[in-house]
């Protein structure tokens, strides 16, 4: 079956103190792309979407655009690669952009940029993490299944693994009920605090977290009909929020919690084995380096990914 990897690769990184992204992290310089695009394609994904901002095409390109095209899947058939870019000329012409404003508008127009290119299921990631061999065969698995509409999936991890020592993380905190999704909600400021204990500090506050806590690492599996959705959401957004706050992102889990508490979406929340690591912070590089050299030791990955 054929399958699309949407990469959301647009993002500024302004907390990590550089393009993250695009930081050659592994063993042999590989980007942490690399190895969700490698993941994939041996899982049985056959498209690759890179999610851009414009001036990043010739970059993308070379760091592995241009030696993807090589690759084939597993069917022995060339991999399908495309470029979508997040800019503000796909803002509904009716919305007015402030002069002031410079950032993207979030994860949920990342993804309404890629319409043109997805007319088969996918799976929507962030290009700074690593989410593990095992997540993407179980997503692949799961978008087999999924019927063309009312339907999708998500990768779960369990908070304590995903946070970080130096400093606050976003994460999507997940309900779960039956193995589906009941809720979510986008809390943005979690900390890790030296005796382990983990919390929402948002606004002076400190609301603890159990350490299991389901959340959510923006590892989506959808199918095409969720366009609709998500265009529907992002416009009311621009009516709703933008206007008033010129740094405010539409987010996917919150477009995914509303369709869930409206029951339109049945979300499968789906294990993965395998450990999740990113670089939110720039001290965080070390910690990802050391464990895919571990990767690349064990045998998970071959001695470079760019042979």
């Amino acid at each position: 079956m054929k399958a699309a990897l949407v990469i959301m690769a647009a993002g500024l990184g302004s907390r990590y103190g550089g393009n993250k992204q695009v930081d050659g992290v592994g063993p042999n310089g590989e980007i942490l792309m690399e190895y969700s695009i490698y993941d994939a394609i041996r899982a049985g994904f056959t498209k690759v979407v890179f999610i851009i901002k414009p001036d990043m095409l010739d970059m993308m390109k070379n760091l592995c655009g241009d030696r993807l095209c090589k690759r084939t899947t597993r069917s022995g058939e060339p991999v399908e690669v495309c470029y979508a870019f997040q800019d503000f000329t796909s803002v509904p012409a009716f919305y007015t952009i402030p002069a002031e404003r410079t950032k993207p508008f979030g994860t949920t127009h990342a993804v309404l940029c890629a319409r043109a290119y997805v007319k088969e299921p996918f799976c929507v990631i962030n290009a700074d993490d690593y989410y593990g061999v095992d997540a993407y065969r179980a997503m692949y698995e799961e978008l087999c299944r999924l019927p063309e509409a009312g339907k999708a999936a998500m990768v779960g991890y369990e908070l304590k693994n995903t946070v970080s020592i130096n400093g606050t993380v976003s994460r999507g905190v997940c309900r779960v009920k039956d193995g589906c999704l009941s809720s979510i909600k986008e809390t943005l400021k979690i900390r890790l605090f030296a005796d382990g204990s983990i919390a929402d500090v948002a606004d002076g506050a400190h609301n603890e977290l159990a350490p299991e806590t389901v959340v959510s690492m923006n590892f989506w599996g959808f199918v095409p009909s969720i366009f609709d959705e998500l265009e529907r959401y992002f416009r009311e957004f621009l009516y709703q929020i933008a206007a008033d706050d010129i740094k405010a992102e539409c987010l996917l889990p919150n477009m995914v919690g509303e369709l869930v508490k409206k029951g339109t979406l049945q979300v499968s929340v789906l294990h993965s084995a395998d450990r999740w690591f990113g670089m939110t912070y720039h001290e965080d590089r070390l910690h990802v380096a050391a464990e895919l050299k571990r990767l690349h030791d064990n045998g998970t990955y071959p001695v470079s990914l760019r042979q």
